[in-house]
């Protein structure tokens, strides 16, 4: 009887990881409220190290240029980022406040006029960029969290009360 059992658990490891897994990829959820807007989101963006298609889809036309109503495809990267400062404020599950998604060219001129702090080629229009800010957290907590991770930009606008975060070069600005 042990023999059976140890030959059974041998030809399962050898058949390969996926029939000897036992614990299922943990799926990454996230929760949005654009403030402009006021829609909200609870999405399930990725499983394992699978982005979900409808997912991103959702989330494309969720964090779309408001103003206009153009959409482009949103780096999916970026929301790996907000669910990473989620977990590490300790609240993965917590909702994600959008102030600013994707901007087309159109709307960031037209910010640029009316806003020193506007970039001309913002990341914003190559759906790059989000700005953030979480019911739950600081955003000095935010911020710190979010430059942990050491991945793209990160702003933080304490007078505005927002964060920026992108997926471009690391680097850091703001008081």
């Amino acid at each position: 009887m042990k023999r059976r059992h140890f030959l059974g658990l041998a030809l399962s490891l050898a058949a390969g990881p996926s029939i000897a897994r036992t614990t299922p990829e943990k799926p990454r959820i996230l929760t949005l409220r654009h403030l402009h807007t006021d829609e909200k989101l609870t999405v399930t963006y990725r499983i394992g190290d699978r982005y979900q298609r409808p997912a991103l889809h959702k989330l494309n036309w969720f964090l779309r240029d408001f103003r206009s109503q153009d959409v482009t495809v949103i780096d999916p990267k970026l929301f790996d980022i907000l669910y990473d400062i989620n977990s590490r404020l300790g609240n993965p599950e917590g909702t994600v406040e959008i102030l600013s998604a994707y901007r087309s060219p159109e709307t960031n001129a037209m910010l640029r006029r009316s806003s020193n702090g506007v970039a001309r080629n913002s990341l914003h229009m190559s759906g790059q960029a989000l700005d953030i800010r979480h019911g739950y957290a600081s955003t000095r907590r935010v911020c710190d969290c979010a430059e942990s991770l050491g991945r793209g930009g990160v702003g933080h606008y304490s007078g505005s009360d927002f964060v920026h975060v992108d997926t471009g070069e690391v680097r850091r600005w703001g008081a």
